[in-house]
């Protein structure tokens, strides 16, 4: 197997292909993520968008399969070149791929396929009709979402009432998008939409799609759901596989969207073949599409891989060999609590180069798991990246449990870094609940 990536996803996705005795795992990654380190028969240290360094390390270890973790190397063809190597690969081809890396692409296929949950917007490459559009929408009382079209590390949304504090500051930041060119250059004008976040993720072989457990991510820095928005700052997971706020109505509408999203996709550009990740709001008109990804969630995978009861790597062969109808994907019925540790500052001024102490052994023994993420090991010691470091996972029969775990593993890292202590609390949970109830009881 030929891994692509580094972070604390690809570390989960590295754990998950290591339980089949038969793997022998080879790594491209752009720094030493030493937990992926010692699962990997060799390591070649290069950019993940690096497609000459990426064919030449696949020339040389001739894997069976490939998978690709992050979103960047799907961007930059990656997958195309492995195929056109003749490595099948788990990770769509770019074109498939910017259901992700082109919010414009993907807002127009679900226009043009009439794909419900899709959301009021416009998208722009000069800011010649931004401000009349904004207008437009603040005279019904609707304010937005400002996103670059391309990709931006999590980092490029901003919304109304969050990060921006009227319409009129959304008119500055798409201003500054185009003329900084921010993620592309481009930028798309949403309704915003107002609920309850969830994501369910879906293999696809091109044709059929399993889903995994629905999961909650917390994309804002501070405790509170306060502050910019991240990568994930943590997230969880139930034993029933819905989210306390999740009819089952709502999961089955949310998975609809998903398989009507292949199919349109396989018409659009072609087969899709990989993970496929759904962040959806759910309104009191149930739920719609924030956006898509062409991978893992990072944290969900955290929440998911581990729960998987199949081997992966006979995931990984049925999304290659189109065979996903045949085989039974089951995931085992326990609760699931991810939390991020982050360097200082994070997202907006992180500290970097500061050394960052984990005691393995302590946290295994409080039974968490551990997976390392934008660390770079040197001369034995970790040193912090300015990104997401770390994330432990707690997994038991209940969410307080799995909490619990994760927060006794705490205690063994050290170092100038924060996480979000209120992820997978039950006060936190309540408030998406409750805020479900109000939304339809009002609507």
């Amino acid at each position: 197997m030929l891994l692509i990536g580094g972070g604390a996803r690809e570390h989960a996705i590295a754990e998950a292909l290591k339980k089949s005795p038969s793997v022998k795992l080879y790594t491209l990654m752009k720094n030493r993520n030493p937990g992926i380190y010692r699962l990997s028969e060799k390591v070649s240290l290069k950019p993940e968008t690096d497609l000459e360094a990426i064919k030449s390390f696949a020339e040389e270890v001739k894997p069976d399969i490939a998978v690709i973790g992050p979103e960047a190397p799907l961007e930059a063809g990656a997958a195309d070149v492995l195929w056109d190597m003749g490595v099948p690969t788990v990770g769509p081809r770019k074109e498939a791929a910017q259901i992700e890396t082109s919010k414009e692409f993907m807002r127009e296929l679900m226009k043009k396929y009439s794909i419900k949950g899709s959301v009021e917007y416009a998208s722009f490459d000069t800011y010649e009709g931004v401000e009349e559009y904004i207008d437009s929408l603040s005279e019904r009382g609707i304010d937005v979402v400002v996103k670059p079209v391309g990709l931006t590390g999590g980092k490029g949304v901003k919304v109304v009432g969050e990060q921006l504090k009227d319409n009129e500051e959304a008119k500055e930041y798409a201003r500054e998008i185009l003329e900084k060119k921010i993620g592309g250059g481009k930028v798309v004008i949403e309704e915003k939409l107002v609920g309850v976040e969830f994501t369910l993720h879906g293999f696809v072989d091109g044709r059929n799609i399993a889903f995994t457990p629905a999961v909650q991510d917390h994309p804002h820095a501070y405790e509170g759901d306060r502050g910019p928005i991240t990568g994930g700052m943590g997230s969880y997971s139930c034993p029933d596989h819905k989210l306390p706020f999740l009819t089952d109505r709502d999961l089955e509408e949310a998975k609809e969207i998903m398989r009507e999203t292949v199919e349109a996709i396989r018409k659009e550009v072609g087969p899709y073949q990989g993970i496929l990740y759904g962040q959806f709001m759910l309104t009191a008109d149930g739920p719609k599409v924030v956006e898509y990804n062409a991978r893992f969630g990072d944290p969900e995978a955290m929440n998911i891989l581990p729960l998987l009861k199949n081997h992966f790597l006979e995931i990984c062969e049925a999304i290659v060999n189109g065979t996903l109808d045949r085989i039974n994907v089951e995931f085992e019925r326990k609760a699931s609590v991810c939390k991020y540790v982050a360097p200082k500052g994070y997202p907006t001024d992180p500290v970097k180069g500061k050394v960052i102490k984990v005691e393995e052994e302590k946290i295994r023994e409080t039974g968490a798991l551990l997976y390392y993420a934008s660390v770079d090991e040197r001369d034995g010691k970790l040193y912090l990246t300015g990104s997401r470091s770390v994330a432990l996972v707690g997994i038991s029969e209940n969410i307080e449990e799995c909490e619990r775990i994760v927060e006794e593993a705490m205690k063994y890292i050290e170092g100038e870094v924060f996480h979000r202590r209120d992820i997978g609390k039950i006060e936190l949970i309540k408030k998406r609940i409750e805020m479900i109830r109000k939304l339809r009881s009002n609507s």
